[in-house]
């Protein structure tokens, strides 16, 4: 498990501070579904206060009744331009085979579609068939391909017929005994595939006869025709009713409509008879004009919509604008979206007119209204929490970093006065801050300056207490000399014996001790060289060997080439400690051996005995002055011998390990000294 850091603990505080944001979300989200609920009910009872109303409309009296057929009209906004072409009608497609959504198979002879102004009702007709035979002149009665138009104009039925004698403009000529009055106009045009007709007339009434019969020359019929599609008279000699959007019934339902409403008004096949909006304000910020917290703002406030919208429930998907709607596409309520346009309430209505034909009351409310931060108010309240406390973690994290970096230099600043052995090294750097930090800084500066010059005190001491106690251990030691010559008797006196004894172990304490403060005042005056680590160690090791006929000395190792940069003095004073160490632990004719091995960047200088093994606890501590494990009169060493040793290896930026070895059981004592470049 990771440490818990200070900067780490400052964090964790940080980021509990998002739960105030989170908090805020969860209230705003939760305030944006009570108000869409309250907006649902209020829909619901605007949708009922429409429904009282607009069966009253003369545009649903005038609806046909249950059963009827319907020819719907798309409402335009643009007299369309008579060529015989569909690529001025509004969503006309030259390579479909059907008007938007007609209920008839693409493989029907005959498609249609028809629009309506305020003036004029068009009709787009294409047949898939060849006319056999155009209108001739000059045998007005001979079979020929034409289209019977039904019209109700005033309250008339009137029949026209439109025919030609060529692709081009048509004629519509009257039925018998009809007025002429009545102007149809249009263009025939040939397709790859039969033939395309284009036509103009007057806007009958909503909800009168209209339709087209297509009659084409056939042989095998008794009067010589047959009659295409299915927009005539059915079966009980009726005519499809005319059905398009009522200018009065939007004009009257828009004044009922609040802001970001939307009303449609389909009857019982979807087709639209009424669509009309009371429009939001068009959103008019101008980005060139805000200062940069106004666009950060702008820009937090529609994230937080956008955020807002994500926790939504998913709205029904529908066209944008048509002309016919699916029963099954409107939900009863919930939400639909047309498009890209924003996500919007919705509640549907069924209404029954005077006829007995059900429509359908479609009411909308833009969610972009009633959106929780679609208010100025709420919302900016919301964004500059937001921003503030984002603003604020980030000045708690970078607080927390300055903080954490101080009390990682004031501990690398500890660290750097102490070494591995616990000697101090140098001063604490002064620190001026005036807080806690800072204080503390200075305490630790005071501390470590006491204990250096405790430390001082304690290094001098071995020098001074070395000098101050000679003169008196020679006058103990000649007084023992006198006592033994003047007072033959007293001389064979084991108190005279002890006393020698210790006066002697007395004198190798002083010796010792007086070699390691001469050996640390002698680091000062050495001169570094570059020599031959491997030829040192060769050389010295031979000399140990002639001198200590008792025990196996050897060398194992290169014979040359090892560079090191040092004083080889003081090197061979390290063999002379760890050899001689080795020899009182070394039982006679056992191995000791000097071995030199290349490890990466650094020397590995290695004296193995074949002695005792060392306690565990005194491996590390084994280095340290006055301690040391030998028995009977060899106590005097006093461990001083391994404490050079560790003096010379630290002069030469190394370090010393000792550790016991099974294969071949003994010691062996280690000095890692590094490389010459």
């Amino acid at each position: 498990m990771p440490r818990l850091t200070l900067k780490r603990q400052l964090l964790l505080a940080c980021l509990l501070i998002l739960l105030i944001p989170w908090a805020g979300l969860q209230f705003v989200l939760e305030l944006d579904e009570a108000l869409r609920d309250q907006a649902h009910e209020q829909l619901a009872r605007q949708a009922q206060r429409l429904g009282r109303l607009l069966p009253a409309q003369p545009a649903l009296r005038a609806l046909p009744g249950p059963g009827q057929r319907v020819l719907y009209a798309q409402a335009l906004d643009r007299p369309l331009y008579l060529d015989g072409y569909g690529d001025d009608w509004p969503s006309w497609d030259e390579d479909t085979d059907s008007a938007y959504d007609h209920p008839v198979s693409p493989s029907d002879p005959v498609q249609w579609r028809a629009g309506t102004n305020a003036q004029s009702l068009y009709l787009l007709i294409r047949v898939r068939q060849a006319p056999g035979r155009y209108f001739d002149p000059g045998r007005p009665d001979r079979p020929h391909a034409h289209i019977r138009l039904f019209l109700t104009l005033d309250g008339q039925a009137l029949t026209r017929e439109i025919r030609t004698p060529a692709p081009g403009p048509v004629v519509a000529a009257a039925g018998p005994g009809e007025p002429r009055e009545a102007r149809v106009n249009g263009v025939w045009q040939a397709t790859s595939q039969g033939y395309q007709v284009e036509l103009q007339m007057p806007r009958p009434d909503l909800g009168t006869a209209v339709g087209f019969e297509i009659w084409h020359p056939h042989p095998d019929m008794a009067d010589g025709y047959r009659v295409l599609g299915d927009m005539g008279h059915d079966a009980h000699q009726r005519l499809p009713r005319l059905l398009y959007p009522d200018t009065p019934l939007q004009q009257a339902i828009q004044p009922l409509l609040a802001t970001g409403q939307r009303a449609l008004l389909l009857d019982d096949h979807g087709w639209v008879m009424a669509d009309t909006a009371a429009p939001l304000p068009e959103d008019e910020t101008d980005f060139d004009a805000l200062g940069p917290w106004q666009i950060v703002e702008q820009i937090a406030l529609n994230g937080l919509r956008a955020l807002l919208r994500h926790f939504q429930p998913d709205p029904v998907q529908l066209p944008e604008a048509a002309p016919r709607y699916r029963a099954a596409q409107w939900p009863d309520s919930g939400l639909v979206r047309h498009g890209d346009s924003e996500s919007a309430l919705v509640q549907t209505l069924t209404l029954e007119t005077a006829r007995g034909r059900p429509v359908t009351l479609v009411l909308e409310q833009s969610l972009k209204d009633i959106l929780a931060l679609s208010g100025d108010a709420l919302g900016r309240v919301i964004v500059r929490s937001v921003l503030f406390v984002g603003l604020l973690v980030l000045i708690l994290l970078g607080y927390a970093s300055w903080l954490s970096w101080r009390i990682t230099r004031l501990q690398r600043a500890v660290a750097a006065t102490v070494d591995a052995d616990g000697r101090l090294l140098r001063r604490m750097p002064d620190n001026h801050a005036g807080d806690e930090l800072g204080e503390l800084s200075r305490q630790f500066g005071v501390l470590v300056d006491n204990l250096h010059g405790y430390t001082d005190y304690l290094e001098s001491f071995a020098r001074r207490l070395s000098h101050e106690l000679k003169t008196p251990v020679a006058v103990v030691r000649s007084s023992l000399e006198n006592l033994r010559h003047d007072v033959p008797a007293a001389a064979d006196s084991p108190y005279i014996a002890r006393a020698g004894q210790a006066t002697d172990r007395l004198s190798q304490i002083l010796q010792g001790m007086s070699e390691a403060a001469r050996l640390e005042k002698s680091f000062e005056q050495v001169e570094p060289e570059v020599f031959d680590l491997a030829d040192v160690c060769h050389q010295a090791t031979a000399a140990y060997q002639s001198l200590d006929p008792d025990h196996v000395i050897r060398y194992e190792g290169p014979q040359s080439g090892c560079r090191m940069t040092g004083s080889p003095e003081l090197i061979v004073q390290l063999l002379d400690k760890l050899v001689d160490n080795a020899r009182d632990f070394t039982p006679d004719g056992e191995l000791i051996e000097v071995r030199l091995e290349e490890h990466g960047p650094d020397w590995h200088l290695e004296v193995f005995n074949a002695g005792p093994p060392l306690p565990e606890h005194l491996t590390s501590e084994i280095f340290s002055p006055f301690v040391s494990l030998r028995d009977g009169p060899q106590d005097g060493h006093l461990g001083q011998g391994l404490q050079i040793v560790r003096l010379i290896t630290e002069h030469h930026r190394g370090r010393v390990r000792a550790r016991n070895v099974d294969s071949p059981a003994g010691v062996v004592f280690d000095v890692i000294l590094p490389r010459s470049d």
